[in-house]
């Protein structure tokens, strides 16, 4: 994993040599290698004359590579974890480097929601170097994507440029790690946990605590939004049981304990999606706007959250045909919500007895996706009656007789829009 440089190394790399308009956000999920993305273009950049400094808020020492720290080390040398204090002062002394550097000066600030109002702070300090005209690039990441996105909207709104960071491809981690396609089917986009594949009881342990807990109990419950803390984490581990199909809210507040009312259920799953785990994606009605909330298409975003609490072994899971059918049409929905522009939404359709797995849209433009892993001779009888009734601007069947699934996991949402 070393020598894979994912393409935001790249971009960063780019948007750091440009002036400093704007600070520079790496937001995505947990275990994205959101770090290794920054640590990465710092070296780049390192050689080829610019200088930097590091600085993970939490200051895990082992972690931080002295080479990424190139300033005057004595200047920056201290091991307790970062306060608003510590936060101004390494500002200050960035600030100076800036000044000393034809270049300017590169100042990058991990974890940095566990300090305190960190984003007034950040705020105050970024606008002072406007009116001054210092040449100080700022580069701010963290692992939690609520606590993070609650600071930029709310305090920095108009100050910064997001670089977004996914979950990790099917193309990235055949590059990286060789991982075929059943492979990523079952083990998923968690470059870190990579290295527990031969041991896959240890594999699930590191999902199901390392990934899974951390998301749920550091960034989701740390927001103070959650009143039944309990019940999200039911509604989570039946999310992933059953991914890739339709569940109406009733059938839903049936199966989990003091579920509260569907309103409730409906915002535990955006929070859900916020963070990258699992989604309910909405049913498409076309133009018209429906005021109640349809019966969500629940989705998880990276299939190892599926597979990891299914207790099947990589060998079980492909001999349950049917199981393997929900991972794969699994796989496409988190493709697909993980590479859509910010102009898309992705929804599902139905009108029994017809069905649609997937509708992207794009303004005016929709695209019906229908996901067939049987080797079984595909029905098209809900794609025909999706067409006859809304007119999409394309239509794809992925898998079996259409679009292969690895070219299909390899092509960016986006893509399918384009003209040719």
């Amino acid at each position: 994993m070393d020598e894979y440089r994912r393409p935001q190394v790249d971009v960063l790399v780019n948007r750091l040599t440009e002036d400093p308009h704007h600070l520079i956000t790496l937001s995505g999920p947990r275990q994205s290698g959101k770090t290794t993305i920054v640590l990465q273009a710092l070296e780049m950049l390192r050689e080829a004359g610019w200088k930097s400094h590091y600085v993970a808020v939490d200051r895990p020492s082992s972690t931080i590579p002295p080479t990424f720290s190139n300033a005057n080390e004595s200047e920056f040398d201290d091991p307790r974890p970062l306060d608003i204090q510590g936060l101004v002062q390494n500002w200050e002394q960035a600030r100076q480097e800036a000044k000393r550097h034809s270049q300017g000066f590169i100042l990058v600030l991990d974890e940095i929601q566990k300090i305190p109002q960190w984003s007034e702070t950040v705020k105050g300090l970024w606008d002072a170097d406007r009116i001054e005209d210092c040449p100080l690039r700022v580069v701010i990441l963290g692992s939690s994507p609520l606590l993070m996105q609650s600071g930029l909207t709310e305090t920095l709104a108009g100050r910064f440029e997001p670089l977004d960071v996914r979950h990790w491809s099917f193309g990235e981690m055949s590059q990286a790690f060789g991982f075929d396609l059943p492979q990523y089917l079952y083990f998923g986009g968690y470059p870190g946990a990579t290295r527990f594949c031969r041991e896959q009881e240890r594999w699930r342990e590191y999902i199901l605590r390392t990934i899974i807990a951390t998301n749920i109990e550091r960034d989701i419950f740390s927001m103070n939004r959650v009143d039944k803390p309990a019940l999200l984490k039911q509604l989570f581990e039946l999310g992933t049981g059953y991914s890739g199909q339709i569940m109406s809210y009733t059938k839903l507040l049936g199966q989990l304990q003091d579920a509260g009312n569907t309103t409730t259920l409906a915002r535990y799953l955006d929070l859900l999606a916020q963070t990258r785990l699992l989604a309910g994606l909405p049913k498409y009605y076309g133009s018209f706007q429906r005021t109640r909330a349809s019966s969500p298409k629940l989705n998880v975003l990276n299939t190892a959250l599926m597979t990891a609490g299914s207790r099947y072994s990589f060998e079980e899971a492909q001999a349950d045909r049917t199981f393997w059918g929900h991972l794969t049409e699994s796989a496409v929905g988190a493709h697909l919500f993980s590479t859509m522009t910010s102009d898309m939404r992705l929804h599902y359709w139905r009108e029994q007895p017809h069905e649609v797995d997937y509708v992207l849209q794009r303004d005016s433009r929709i695209i019906a996706i229908e996901v067939k892993s049987s080797r079984k001779k595909a029905s098209l009888q809900g794609l025909e009656a999706f067409e006859e009734k809304f007119h999409p601007w394309r239509s794809l069947l992925v898998g079996e007789n259409g679009i292969p699934l690895n070219e299909f996991l390899t092509t960016p949402a986006h893509q399918w829009f384009s003209e040719t």
